[in-house]
């Protein structure tokens, strides 16, 4: 079996070349211009061992094409199905979309050039693939329209544009040679541009609570996507403008000594869905295996926690409060006194939980497995622009970083008159006092420290 699986591997590895070579050679030249033999030359085997993998030239054409046409299906499936409304799986559709056909820019090529006029049944079979690509996206469409966050418009046709645009922007950006903060940059205008078009909290008779109020969000990209979802099914216009960019520790050597040392860890914090994140990447390249049932597990947070399920880490603590506070009234139930404490967190984290901690006699071990740092002026250029000509009504801070980022990234001498015409959102007390040090007025703080109790919090504010 072992000999069978190393030659099935094998052959998979060959056939991957080939296809490869080929995509190369047919995104150049036209269909009648490419040999086997030029393919067969280009990875240095003889013209017989690529008719061993495909029988014909035109199998190996479209084999290239419908082969990656599944693995874009598949793996948008996969994307979509975790997504929890019809906005975030148009985001999601976009996106992939688009990073998929700029990341396999030869099969992309190859696809737009063709007219697929074949009469085989290998075209009929990648003709079937787009089709199920285009019915993804009617499908997402409908299902807001149903929901009553999209426009009622015919579905067939919007997704057939939506692609067209999409294709249209892939073939203008191949040219363009984009570094991949640029690609983030055109995928995130795609998909608001699709969103202006098919949101119906755009039309003049539906009521909702955010209607016409402009909501500037101050996170990590990534974050603040989650965030203006949320705030745009309740007709808010949201202006992402990211503060923040995750980068990994200057070096791993103290988390590292911790973690293979981990028998001697009793209770694991996580305070934030970041420090999960890169917690999983180091403990994998580690490659050691820790067995997380025998250490209670703490989650800062729902969504922590969620994030902590993702990579098979079992929570058993979710503090009532989402605070340091919080986590140390909780843990003040348990007999610490002597137990080794792990905190994975950012490397600007605050001293107040390890203090508070170390005060029930814990033994602490607090490591940064992130940084947090400013975005690139590249980065942010985009959002730099959308910001200047906007007008705000409401600012939302999520950390004391995201505030005195914005103010760092804007070069505000005086914050007091800013932000003096705007309503600010601070996600917690922490945030509240960092703002308001510096003269800034805060309108809203939520009781839950969370983003859908900021959110929960936002509206009630505005209806009233």
């Amino acid at each position: 079996m072992l000999v069978k699986e190393k030659r099935r591997v094998k052959k998979g590895i060959k056939s991957e070349r080939i296809l490869e070579a080929a995509a190369d050679l047919f995104s150049q030249k036209s269909y009648h211009e490419v040999m086997m033999e030029d393919v067969a030359k280009m990875i240095g085997v003889a013209k017989g061992t690529v008719y061993n993998y495909f029988t014909s030239k035109e199998e190996l054409y479209f084999s290239i094409m419908s082969l990656r046409m599944k693995n874009l299906l598949d793996s948008l499936t996969k994307k979509i199905k975790n997504e929890h409304n019809s906005i975030d799986s148009l985001r999601s559709y976009t996106i992939h979309v688009y990073m998929f056909m700029m990341k396999y820019q030869n099969f992309f090529l190859m696809y737009k050039r063709e007219s697929l006029n074949s009469e085989s049944d290998l075209c009929d079979e990648l003709r079937f693939l787009e089709g199920q690509l285009k019915s993804q996206l009617s499908g997402i469409i409908r299902e807001g329209i149903n929901n009553d966050l999209f426009r009622n418009v015919d579905d067939e046709f919007t997704a057939h544009s939506i692609l067209g645009s999409i294709y249209g922007t892939v073939e203008r950006d191949i040219n363009r040679k984009l570094s991949e903060e640029q690609k983030i940059t055109e995928r995130e205008k795609l998909f608001e541009f699709f969103l202006h078009a098919l949101y119906s909290g755009f039309q003049n008779n539906v009521v909702l609570p955010l209607k016409e109020k402009t909501i500037v969000i101050t996170r990590t990209v990534e974050q603040s996507q989650e965030s203006a979802s949320a705030l745009t099914r309740f007709g808010a216009k949201v202006i992402v403008f990211p503060t923040l960019e995750i980068v990994p520790p200057l070096d791993w050597d103290a988390f590292d000594s911790i973690v293979l040392k981990h028998d001697k860890i009793d209770f694991i914090i996580f305070t934030s869905a970041h420090a999960v994140q890169m917690f999983s990447i180091r403990y994998k390249e580690l490659n050691v295996s820790m067995n997380f049932n025998k250490k209670r597990i703490v989650a800062v947070g729902n969504k922590t926690a969620l994030v902590c399920n993702k990579y098979n880490i079992p929570v058993k603590i979710i503090p009532k409060q989402f605070s340091a506070k919080g986590v140390i009234e909780e843990l003040s139930k348990f007999d610490i006194k002597d137990k080794i404490v792990f905190i994975p967190r950012s490397a600007i984290g605050r001293e107040e939980l390890p203090r508070g901690l170390k005060d029930l006699g814990a033994i602490i071990k607090s490591v940064p497995v992130y940084n947090v740092s400013l975005p690139t002026k590249e980065h942010i250029k985009y959002n730099l622009e959308k910001l200047n000509k906007s007008n705000p009504d409401l600012f939302i801070f999520t950390s004391p970083s995201t505030f005195e980022n914005f103010l760092q990234i804007l070069n505000i001498i005086n914050p007091a008159e800013y932000f003096k015409e705007y309503d600010i959102a601070a996600i917690g007390p922490t945030t509240k006092t960092t703002i308001e040090n510096r003269r800034v007025k805060v309108n809203i703080m939520p009781d839950e420290y969370t983003s859908d109790g900021l959110i929960n919090k936002i509206i009630n504010y505005y209806k009233n």
